[in-house]
């Protein structure tokens, strides 16, 4: 849900990244925050488990336009992918404005893509939630691996609410903007 401040005329959002250990969820917001123009993005924030880190930084987009005379910030949060950060995740979805899954393409994680995506709406409806009348993106991310899965089995497992998707590489930075550009488009139109 945005949060509205009146005293500095702006409404923040929350975009959450969400996806499996190590699928490029943190990469992605590391070469957000590298891009993104200075004046436009606050400090990057790092909260460290044993074995994963959730990432969090805000960052007001130069060129979408005002809401009711408001600028918006967005708040872009990472959740620890893996099993055991269940309630993380859930702590982490709780309050967004928008959702990018990242998708890992590389072959062996087709299961827990899967997976990842049955327990996103699942916390989502515990949220009080619909994944299906929410601003959601899908990114594939690591189309650069060798043997990366054909995006049109990806779309056929993965895609069932035939949301806007991406092909990406965070590494590189290709499609990691087109990503958040969308997520982001959708959150003001709700708005």
């Amino acid at each position: 849900m945005a949060l509205i401040n009146v005293a500095s005329r702006e409404i923040h959002c929350k975009i959450v990244y969400y996806g499996t250990g190590f699928c490029g969820k943190t990469t992605n917001l590391q070469y957000i925050y590298s891009h993104a123009p200075q004046p436009a993005r606050g400090d990057l924030l790092t909260i460290a488990t044993e074995s994963e880190r959730t990432l969090f930084f805000d960052f007001l987009p130069l060129d979408l336009g005002l809401v009711h005379d408001f600028r918006v910030r967005f708040h872009l949060y990472t959740v620890p992918g893996q099993v055991l950060y269940e309630r993380t995740r859930v702590a982490v979805l709780n309050g967004a404005d928008g959702v990018v899954f990242v998708v890992d393409s590389t072959p062996e994680k087709l299961e827990e893509n899967f997976q990842s995506l049955i327990e996103l709406e699942t916390n989502m409806r515990q949220l009080g939630k619909d994944l299906g009348a929410f601003p959601f993106v899908i990114q594939w991310n690591k189309r650069d691996v060798p043997n990366a899965i054909p995006v049109a089995t990806l779309d056929r497992y993965l895609n069932r609410r035939r949301v806007q998707t991406y092909e990406a590489s965070a590494v590189t930075g290709q499609g990691v903007f087109p990503t958040l550009r969308t997520v982001c488009k959708d959150v003001m139109e709700r708005l």
